[in-house]
C-alpha cells in the first residue's frame, strides 16, 4: 500500500495519484494553489482513492458555504461506501460530526486522532482550521503542542507544525513565542501564508502597526499573488495597520485594490470586505456605496444556519447597503429556529443574535440597546469565529457606541482597556480623549 509523505497508509491510491495527492496537501498546507483541481485528477484516476476524496471533503465542509457544504456532504454519502482504513473511518467520522453542525465534537474527535496518527498532516491542519472557526484559543496552541515533539526537522511538513504553532501561541497570547516559531517557520519555507499571518497577528495584538506595515511589505513576493488563497486576508492585515496609524485614504486603496477589486465570491474574503468597511466606518471615513457590492457577494452565502460568524458580516454590509430586511430575515431565522439544537444553533441564539442586534442598534443610532447588546456579547472567546483581531471590530463598535450615546463612564472605561493592550495606538488615545470630553453624568 501507497503511503504519503509523513508515513500513513493511503488506501486505494496509485503512485501517480500518490504523488498527486501529495502536491494537492503540499498546496494546501501553505494556501497557494489550487488543491480542489488536483485532487480532482486523483480521484479521476483512482475512484476508490479514500483520502483523496476525504481531503476534498474537508475543503468544502471548511469553506462555510452552503453550496460547498452541499458537495462535503455528497463526497461523504459517496466515501462511505468504500473499503476505508481506521484512520479514514475516523477522518469520516469527524466529517460527518462537522456536517451535522457540531464543530466542538469534530474538533475533540480530531483530538484523540491525533493522539494515535501524529504525523496524520491532513487531520491536524484541519483540526487547527476548526479550531480557529470556533474561537478556540486553547485549542489551536495545545492540538499542535501534543504533536509537535513527535515530528522533526527532517519530516516533509515541520515547517507547516511550526506555523500552525505560532498561530495558536499569538491567539493565547504567548505573543513573543508566537514571533519567533512564526519565523522559525518561514526560515524553513518562505511562502507559508499562515505563519506569515500568524506574525502578522503578533503585531497586531501588540499595537507594532509600523513594524507590521514592513513586515507586510518586506515579504510582499512571498504572501502576494493570484495562486494565492490567503493573499486577501493578508492585505486585510496591512490595511489594519494604516486604519489604527488612521491613514484612512491608504486603507480605502488597499480596499479598492487587492481586497476588493473587481469582486470576490467567497465568504471568507466578502468576510474582510464587510470587516474592513465597518471600522472605516467608524473611524468617520465615507465609504460611499461600496456596501452595495458586499451586501450582493453575501446574498449566496448568509443562510442563517450554517455559520452565524457568516451571518453577523453579512448584516454589517445589509445595514450599510441600507437593506434592513435582509437583516430582519437572519434574526427572524435565529429567534425562530426550527432546525435540530446544534451547536451552531446555539452560537446563533447566545452571540449571532446580540451581535446583530447589537450593530442594528448602533447603525440606526440607538447606542444605549447597542452598549446593552454588545457589552455581553463580546465575550465570545471559546464560542465562535475567528480571532481576536477580527472579533475586535465588536469592541470598537461598543466602545464607539458608548462615546456616541453620551455614556461617560462606559466610554471612559472601555478607552482605558483598550489602552492598557495598545497604549500608543492613535485610535485607542481618541477614544479616551473623546469620552474624557463627554459631560459628566449627575449624580444622586
Amino acid at each position: 500500500m501507497f503511503k504519503d509523505l509523513q508515513g500513513n497508509s493511503l488506501s486505494g491510491a496509485t503512485s501517480e495519484t500518490c504523488d498527486l495527492f501529495g502536491q494537492a496537501l503540499a498546496e494546501f498546507n501553505i494556501y497557494r494553489g489550487d488543491p480542489v483541481r488536483l485532487l480532482g485528477r486523483a480521484i479521476k484516476e483512482s475512484p476508490e482513492f479514500i483520502m483523496a476524496h476525504v481531503l476534498k471533503a474537508w475543503l468544502f465542509a471548511l469553506a462555510t458555504e452552503p453550496g460547498a457544504t452541499s458537495v462535503a456532504r455528497s463526497i461523504v454519502d459517496d466515501v462511505k461506501t468504500l473499503k476505508c482504513n481506521d484512520r479514514e473511518n475516523s477522518h469520516l467520522a469527524a466529517l460527518a460530526l462537522l456536517l451535522q453542525g457540531g464543530w466542538t465534537d469534530a474538533a475533540l474527535h480530531l483530538e484523540h486522532h491525533n493522539m494515535r496518527y501524529p504525523h496524520d498532516m491532513v487531520a491536524l491542519q484541519i483540526g487547527h482550521l476548526i479550531d480557529f472557526y470556533r474561537a478556540s484559543a486553547r485549542g489551536l496552541r495545545d492540538r499542535i503542542a501534543r504533536a509537535l515533539p513527535r515530528w522533526s526537522d527532517d519530516m516533509p511538513g515541520y515547517s507547516v507544525v511550526l506555523g500552525m504553532y505560532a498561530f495558536g501561541l499569538e491567539e493565547a497570547g504567548d505573543y513573543e513565542r508566537a514571533e519567533d516559531f512564526g519565523r522559525q517557520a518561514l526560515d524553513l519555507q518562505p511562502l507559508d501564508s499562515w505563519a506569515h499571518h500568524a506574525v502578522a497577528h503578533v503585531m497586531e495584538m501588540q499595537g507594532r502597526a509600523e513594524d507590521g506595515i514592513g513586515w507586510m511589505k518586506a515579504r510582499e513576493p512571498h504572501w502576494t499573488g493570484d495562486d494565492n488563497f490567503f493573499q486577501v486576508h493578508n492585505w486585510w492585515h496591512n490595511a489594519l495597520y494604516h486604519l489604527e496609524l488612521e491613514r484612512g485614504d491608504e486603507v480605502l486603496a488597499l480596499y479598492d485594490g487587492p481586497i476588493w477589486g473587481e469582486g470576490r465570491t467567497l465568504a471568507l474574503d466578502n468576510l474582510d470586505a464587510s470587516a474592513l468597511l465597518w471600522r472605516v466606518h467608524l473611524a468617520g471615513h465615507d465609504v460611499g456605496d461600496r456596501w452595495d457590492a458586499v451586501a450582493d457577494a453575501w446574498e449566496p452565502h448568509a443562510d442563517g444556519e450554517l455559520y452565524p460568524f457568516n451571518d453577523w458580516h453579512a448584516a454589517m454590509s445589509y445595514l450599510g447597503a441600507g437593506r434592513g430586511a435582509e437583516v430582519e430575515r437572519i434574526l427572524a431565522q435565529y429567534r425562530n429556529q426550527t432546525t435540530p439544537d446544534t451547536e451552531t444553533a446555539e452560537w446563533a441564539r447566545r452571540t449571532g443574535l446580540p451581535l446583530i442586534e447589537g450593530f442594528a442598534a448602533f447603525w440606526q443610532g440607538d447606542y444605549q440597546t447597542a452598549t446593552e447588546r454588545l457589552h455581553g456579547a463580546r465575550m465570545i472567546t471559546n464560542q465562535f469565529g475567528g480571532s481576536h483581531a477580527q472579533r475586535d471590530v465588536i469592541d470598537w463598535t461598543l466602545t464607539e457606541a458608548a462615546i456616541r450615546g453620551g455614556l461617560k463612564d462606559m466610554a471612559e472605561a472601555l478607552a482605558n482597556e483598550r489602552l492598557q493592550l495598545k497604549p500608543h495606538s492613535p485610535v485607542n488615545r481618541g477614544f479616551l480623549s473623546r469620552a474624557q470630553a463627554l459631560e459628566t453624568p449627575a449624580r444622586s
